[in-house]
């Protein structure tokens, strides 16, 4: 038996379950890429990139904004009416800025959701970051 197998896998019911609710708290690339493309009804959120300013400013996903994990507070989501959707992403797989930005949203009341696989994801896919000094 591989290791693989060693655990059976969950029935078609639990794993529908499953599968369908985790697109409820994250999203791709490739989804986003294709919002940020598709015209101006397509930007239906707010990308938060929740890297350092500097982090930000070497290279970024296009339309997002700097806002690092550590400052999201109430004040700084106040321009946002409360519905709003934010995704938040940092470097990669290998970092968990995005769900420490995704807690702090939660925590405040705002709907959420992680691009998982961050910049390193973005690139991966091969979009384009964009560079400039974060604001």
């Amino acid at each position: 038996m591989s290791p693989v197998t060693a655990v059976a896998a969950a029935d078609s019911t639990a794993a529908l379950a499953h599968f369908t609710a985790s697109l409820t708290f994250e999203t791709d690339c490739a989804d986003v890429h294709a919002a940020l493309t598709g015209g101006p009804n397509a930007m239906d959120f707010v990308l938060l990139d929740v890297r350092s300013p500097a982090m930000f400013a070497q290279g970024h996903v296009p339309g997002a904004v700097s806002l690092p994990h550590g400052k999201i507070v109430a004040s700084k989501l106040a321009a946002y009416p409360p519905d709003t959707l934010f995704v938040t992403y940092c470097a990669g797989p290998h970092c968990n800025g995005a769900t420490r930005g995704a807690i702090r949203l939660a925590q405040l009341g705002r709907p959420v959701k992680v691009m998982i696989g961050g910049v390193t994801g973005w690139v991966d896919e091969g979009f384009q970051l964009a560079t400039a000094v974060s604001v």
